[in-house]
Parts: structure tokens; sequence; C-alpha cells
């Protein structure tokens, strides 16, 4: 696996949210109206995650206070938001990401994205993650939650449909594998904690820019595709599918994929995460097993690459990313960008109208760029006048968070 170490320059953090040539800064989106969807998160969602990753491990009395006391301070509106501890290895860094703006303010106050990002990293301090003599280092305290979702009854479902898939036509499983994808970002954990499950049949794609995506990988162009991961679990397998259809059918001759270098947002992969994802394909059977004996081999050959990098777990918009990762990303022939906390950071965290430009919001991107997503957060842009003015006249006043509608945009070159 290679690990691309540094953070590079990151920026004046405050200039951060006017990317692109758009002319119109959106506004932050912050937590601190109550009834909004990121107020939810800060007082509903965060608390039962608490309780779950409590209830999933035997944590002694320090860790759980540690727990309980992240619980009240990040809860409560009036509640201050604490540093993290003077020896913490990366607290140079999170400085170098705006630490000093935020901490000791309102956690409601500060910006969505920053609030929610340092939340998950507090939680790992909590947990004895990071400590370098401690029973808990290293242990990651989502992951029985992602393992658990590669056991379920629905994801042994979805590898058995792989058999039908593959007597269809290669333009069909290549639609099927790439929706799957997109749609796969349902099984978000933390989305989960929150919401109830709909039918994704009947549910609407509010962009689909799927043959832009396919025009931009041509078979046996020798192509380096870059997909910076998602979630975990459930989530992850139909990621790899889609490697394996890329790899297998030559529409790229290598594949990269990123993912978080510790545990993050609930259900991020990790590399542990990807090698689960690996073994659970490899030993299924049919079709299934074939694909994951296909991508076993790919990461050992070097077609399939697994990178981290600090800035993925940083609480900025990907308009900030630093030099090394930006050079990383010009070598891409397409990067795509998988689920909701991607698109967020990619098109900076903000309300802006839904109709302004996908392009030009993307337009700093080192790299052609496609986001497949399902819409989970208030973050949205790219949209006809007609879809918003339908969107708008619809019953589904959540459209944005319910997780019932999805887009595939690309920038292409």
């Amino acid at each position: 696996m290679e690990n691309v170490e540094g953070v590079g320059d990151v920026g004046d953090v405050g200039d951060v949210g006017d990317v692109g040539e758009v002319g119109e800064v959106g506004e932050v989106i912050r937590s601190n109206a109550p009834g909004s969807f990121p107020y939810s998160v800060l007082r509903e969602r965060h608390p039962a995650l608490i309780r779950r990753v409590r209830d999933a491990f035997p944590y002694d009395p320090e860790r759980q206070r540690a727990l309980d006391a992240l619980l009240r301070e990040s809860t409560d509106p009036a509640g201050v938001m604490e540093p993290l501890p003077a020896d913490a290895r990366d607290r140079e860094q999170w400085e170098g990401w705006g630490s000093g703006e935020h901490v000791d303010g309102s956690w409601f106050d500060a910006p969505f994205l920053w609030a929610e990002s340092y939340f998950y990293r507090r939680l790992l301090d909590a947990v004895g993650y990071f400590d370098a003599a401690g029973p808990w280092q290293g242990i990651d305290p989502f992951r029985p939650f992602k393992r658990a979702e590669l056991r379920s009854p629905e994801a042994q479902a979805e590898l058995t449909a792989l058999d039908r898939l593959a007597q269809e036509p290669r333009e069909t499983q290549a639609r099927a594998l790439l929706h799957g994808s997109l749609w796969g970002n349902r099984a978000d954990l933390g989305f989960q904690l929150t919401a109830n499950a709909t039918d994704t049949a009947t549910t609407p794609l509010l962009a689909d820019d799927s043959e832009h995506l396919w025009s931009l990988l041509p078979p046996g162009a020798g192509s380096t595709v870059h997909v910076v991961a998602d979630n975990a679990g459930r989530e992850l397998v139909p990621d790899l599918l889609l490697i394996d259809h890329f790899l297998r059918h030559a529409h790229a001759e290598q594949v990269i994929l990123q993912v978080k270098p510790h545990p993050y947002y609930v259900s991020d992969a990790t590399p542990m995460d990807v090698i689960d994802a690996l073994r659970h394909l490899k030993q299924a059977p049919g079709e299934a097993g074939n694909a994951g004996e296909r991508l076993w081999h790919a990461t050992s050959a070097g077609h399939l690459q697994l990178r981290t990098h600090p800035f993925s777990c940083a609480p900025l918009p990907y308009a900030a990313m630093p030099d090394d990762l930006k050079k990383s990303f010009e070598t891409a022939t397409l990067t795509i960008l998988k689920g909701d906390l991607n698109y967020r950071r990619l098109l900076g965290d903000q309300l802006r109208p839904p109709t302004t430009s996908f392009t030009a919001l993307t337009s700093y991107f080192p790299s052609p760029v496609a986001a497949l997503r399902t819409l989970k957060s208030d973050v949205i842009a790219g949209l006809t006048e007609e879809m918003e003015r339908t969107l708008n006249e619809s019953e589904d006043r959540a459209w944005r968070t319910s997780g019932t509608h999805a887009v595939i945009q690309v920038r292409g070159e």
C-alpha cells in the first residue's frame, strides 16, 4: 500500500469556500438553526452513534467517561468545543486546518463540515485510538458495524445477483455496476442511525451524466482512474465491482483507490476495510468470487493501488488540497468521488441555488471529475431549472437529505 505523507500548505482557511469561477459565494452551512438537518446531526445522530460505540466494546471507565464528556460537550448548543490534547500527534495539523478559529467556541456555530469532522477526530481520542501505549490503540470503533454489513442477508443477495448480471450484454452490466456503486451509498451507517430505508427502485436520478463518464474511459486507451472511496461494507463492495469492470474491460489500465488513513465518519473505508471486502468477495461463490480473485490479483500486480492521505480526514473542501495531493490527482484520466461527504468537499459545504453550475464549482479540480452521490445533506448544484421547480413542488420536502435522490455528475475536459 502506498501512503502519501504530508499535507502541504492549505492556505487561508477562511477563503476556501470561494471555488471555481462562480462569481457567487454561497452561505456556509452551520448547525445553529433548530430543526435544520445539520442541527439534527449534532443533537440526534452523534448521541446515537456514541451509544452504539459504547455498546460495541467493553471500554474501561476512563474511556466511558471520555465518551460521556464528548457527548455533553458536543450536543449542548451552549457547550464549548475543547481542543485536542497538547500531546496529540496531529494537533499541529488540526491547527493548520483551522482549530484555532473554532476551538473554545460553540460546536453549533462552527461550519457544519468542520464541526462534524472534528467530532469524529475527538471520538477517536475518547476511545484511545491514538494512545501510543494504550490497549485500545488502533482498534477501529466502527469495525463491528462495517463487518456485520458484509454478512447481512442484503449483502449476500447483492452478490448472488451478479450471477444473473453476468448473462447480460456488457453495456447492461456497465450500467448496472455504475448504478450499484451510486446507490450503494445508501448503505452509509451514519445515515442509517436516523433514516428509514426506502425502495431505491422508485427514487429519481436528478442528474445523469453516465454517458459522459463512459466517454472519458474508452476501452484500450490506457487510462488511469482515481476512485476516492466513501463508505466501507455494503458500499465498498459495489465500488470494487465497478473497479473490476473498469480493469477487466480495459476502461482503465490502472485504478488508484484512495481511502481514509484511519477510521472516520462511522463507516468511511480504511485500508483494512478494503482487505475485508476483498476477502469477502474472494470467499463468495460464483461471479462474486471470480471478481474477488481478479481484484486480489490486480492489487498484487499493481493495477489496483491503495492510497491514503491525511487530507482525506481534513475538515476542509478539496479547493484547499495540498500540492502533493493535487499533483496525484493530476495524473488521473478521471477522478471519481463517491458519496455525500466527498460531494460536500468537492463543491464546498455551502448553500447555493441548486442550478449553480457544477462545472464552474469544480473547475479548480486538477483532473476530469465525476461525482456519484446519494443526497444526504443540503449541498446540491448542477440541476436544471425544470428539475428544481419539480422538486420544490413535490411533497418530499426533505429531498436534499433523505437519501431518496441521487446524481451522477461529470466535469470532463
